[in-house]
């Protein structure tokens, strides 16, 4: 692969190219995370073919950090070129890679909604590795609801929605009641399928009623590590201050699983209210490499925030 991104820059790949996967790729092991993160952004925004295969590349790179391939395979899905799929198939299939890696490879072929890939999630629906096999039956779901009736019904996001993502799975329309919503996300006896279209409708409400009701989701289940996180990466999407006890709560928590308080350091970044400096700060030299290279990550997303730069 290594060989391929050489040839093929000698063939004329635009300069820009070259240096951002020269960043991403980071062959001499020496580019800051943070760094790769950012060059990591500008290829997605990019969103060509070129800069497909160039981040297909890094989420082949076993050795690399298991953080960075997830946010490879997040990109990846979110960008919709289906010239990543067999990267993503790779991925979700690679047993030595850590559980949100191929959970976010799993959710990504998801995100692409093409039929060609139901085969290959459904090899994973009994998964001995649970948020991978949760996420298969979630992005299988999502196909599904993608290509029915119900889904051409739909009204369309309108373009000026706030939130740009493609999301796991679409908002509940059946209702608009913050309690409502919140009895369902709360149930441990609701399918996930339902449970995270209340966390969306939940999201797009974006009260601090319903923040609180995330927070509770988040807090008092213990069913599900995989649920737990996706509220995390909402919360990181939403930037409400609310959030941030709860957020600081998970992310101190040293039982939690490493996924949901990487969520949850970096959500706190996104948020960036005063406090998050000093809380991110406490778990900079945690145990967990995730969670302490999200707290790394984290605490950019901070200083650009409050700079006004991100």
């Amino acid at each position: 692969m290594v060989n391929t991104f050489i040839e093929k820059t000698t063939q004329g790949w635009a300069p820009t190219h070259a240096k951002l996967a020269e960043m991403v790729l980071d062959e001499s092991g020496t580019v800051p995370l943070s760094q790769r993160y950012r060059a990591l952004f500008s290829l997605k925004n990019l969103n060509d073919d070129a800069a497909v295969e160039i981040i297909s590349q890094s989420l082949g790179k076993k050795s690399d950090s298991e953080l960075f391939k997830h946010e490879v395979a997040y990109c990846l899905g979110q960008m919709g070129n289906k010239v990543a799929i067999p990267a993503l198939v790779e991925a979700m299939a690679e047993v030595s890679y850590h559980d949100m890696v191929r959970h976010e490879a799993a959710e990504s072929l998801g995100a692409m909604s093409d039929l060609s890939v139901i085969p290959e999630l459904e090899k994973y629906v009994n998964d001995a590795c649970k948020p991978l096999a949760e996420t298969c039956v979630i992005a299988l779901e999502k196909i599904r609801y993608d290509h029915s009736a119900e889904a051409q019904l739909a009204d369309p996001r309108p373009k000026d929605a706030v939130y740009a993502s493609i999301d796991p799975a679409p908002a509940t329309t059946s209702t608009k009641s913050v309690a409502e919503l919140r009895s369902t996300l709360c149930d441990a006896n609701v399918g996930l399928w339902k449970r995270y279209r209340a966390m969306f409708a939940l999201r797009d409400i974006g009260t601090e009623e319903a923040v609180l009701a995330l927070c509770e989701g988040m807090e008092t289940d213990r069913t599900s590590a995989l649920f737990r996180h996706e509220i995390g990466f909402i919360f990181g999407e939403m930037q409400h201050p609310a959030s941030v006890p709860a957020l600081a709560r998970i992310l101190a928590n040293e039982k939690e699983d490493a996924m949901v308080r990487h969520e949850a350091a970096e959500a706190l970044g996104s948020v960036a209210t005063p406090e998050v400096n000093d809380i991110l700060a406490k778990f900079i030299a945690d145990p967990e490499p995730i969670v302490r290279d999200s707290c790394l990550v984290a605490l950019d997303m901070f200083e650009h925030e409050t700079s006004g730069e991100f």
